[in-house]
């Protein structure tokens, strides 16, 4: 059941209609009685809001208002897509449940909600790119560049991602803005999806469902990149992937099978064993 009303219902029943927020709001009470110097922080950010989506608006809208546009208007800006598009609210719970399922170093939700900048800046995106297909692209750019300040993430907003994204770490992650990413992609820190030149139309890579991008993988032009597929750490991918692979390399190569039904959610970046692995490379 979707969370659209404004209106909490009776506590007993908040666990089965909305069990991401539920224990969102658990691990925050926890995390306050635990310790005491953040009980503030954490119910300004987490425990006084009703919605998942209400408290996403306020945390970063703290993060990303400034001196140029107040963390006031920020958070209008975000309840404003949350409300006019649900589909950005089911995106977000499906990114935090992929951080908490596939991240060995996030313990529980609110460690994510409240730390992870990764997370941090895909959503900052949802709204930036909701601002773009509503014709602020202005708005939207400003958008981009204070989450590429603050996170070291730069996400053009007319970039296309799908849902149940995990962007661990993020620091230097790069999306070009004809890229497509689908659901239930992971990443690492210092991924580029970009261009291979001036080209000013579609020019950069579609990233289809179930990818694993490990650390450093730069995936340049407008090439695919098959579902269930891997990218070796500090790979150069020039071409297309066929789906259920790994790649590795500078220029990047197939080196066997994808090793994996589930690469993005397996999140197994080591190459050995991989059907004709090479260790020289």
């Amino acid at each position: 059941m979707s969370e659209e009303r404004h209106i909490r219902p009776p506590a007993e029943k908040i666990a089965s209609y909305y069990p991401i927020w539920s224990a969102l709001r658990a691990q925050a009470e926890e995390l306050a009685a635990n310790e005491p110097a953040l009980a503030s922080f954490a119910h300004a950010t987490i425990l006084r809001h009703a919605r998942l989506e209400e408290a996403l608006a306020y945390h970063l809208a703290r993060k990303i208002g400034g001196e140029d546009l107040s963390t006031l208007q920020v958070h209008e800006i975000f309840l404003e897509a949350f409300a006019a598009d649900s589909e950005i609210g089911a995106s977000v719970r499906a990114d935090l449940s992929a951080v908490f399922q596939r991240d060995p170093a996030c313990a529980s939700y609110v460690q994510a909600f409240l730390f992870f900048k990764g997370f941090h800046a895909l959503q900052s995106y949802r709204a930036a790119h909701w601002l773009w297909r509503n014709g602020r692209r202005v708005m939207a750019l400003y958008f981009q560049n204070r989450m590429s300040d603050l996170f070291a993430v730069d996400i053009h907003p007319a970039a296309k991602l799908g849902r149940g994204i995990m962007i661990d770490h993020a620091t230097g992650v790069v999306i070009g803005e004809t890229a497509v990413i689908d659901d239930d992609v992971s990443m690492l820190h210092g991924v580029t999806l970009g261009g291979t030149g001036k080209e000013d139309e579609d020019r950069h890579p579609k990233v289809r469902r179930g990818v694993l991008l490990s650390a450093g993988a730069k995936i340049l032009g407008n090439i695919e990149i098959g579902e269930y597929s891997r990218v070796g750490a500090g790979s150069v991918v020039l071409k297309d992937v066929p789906p259920h692979t790994t790649v590795a390399g500078v220029p990047a190569r197939v080196i066997g099978k994808a090793n994996s039904q589930r690469p993005s959610q397996d999140m197994d970046h080591c190459l050995k064993g991989c059907e004709n692995y090479d260790p020289s490379i």
